[in-house]
């Protein structure tokens, strides 16, 4: 079963992340290029990315599965964008306005898991 996952507020939160990422770290030093710039534009992408194909799975534990996997992503997000913010890379504000996003987005994505859990 096909789910769609621009429904999902969750999906849209993060996709609109992905934008905010690739915008502020844009002006990362050229020596970040392969290295924190890279790291954290992909892990963003990586929550997106698995929600979308999560909702495309047919089994709801299969679902439940890329949703946790996305939510880990976000955890690596909040992390990597708190890292930029200690070394300078992204503004005060910036770095601390990105991590709350993705910590809302990781509460978010285990509120969905929660849902999706068979009861006991």
């Amino acid at each position: 079963m096909s789910r769609d996952h621009r429904k999902l507020r969750v999906f849209l939160q993060a996709d609109q992340l992905v934008m905010d990422v690739y915008k502020a770290s844009a002006s990362f030093p050229a020596t970040e290029r392969f290295g924190l710039q890279s790291q954290l534009r992909r892990s963003g992408l990586s929550v997106a990315c698995n929600i979308v194909e999560g909702a495309a799975r047919r089994t709801t534990a299969e679902y439940a599965h890329f949703m946790n996997i996305a939510a880990s992503s976000a955890a690596e997000s909040e992390y990597l964008a708190d890292v930029a913010r200690r070394l300078g890379y992204l503004s005060e504000d910036i770095g601390s306005r990105l991590s709350r996003e993705y910590r809302g987005v990781a509460a978010g994505l285990q509120a969905l898991i929660h849902a999706l859990s068979p009861e006991p």
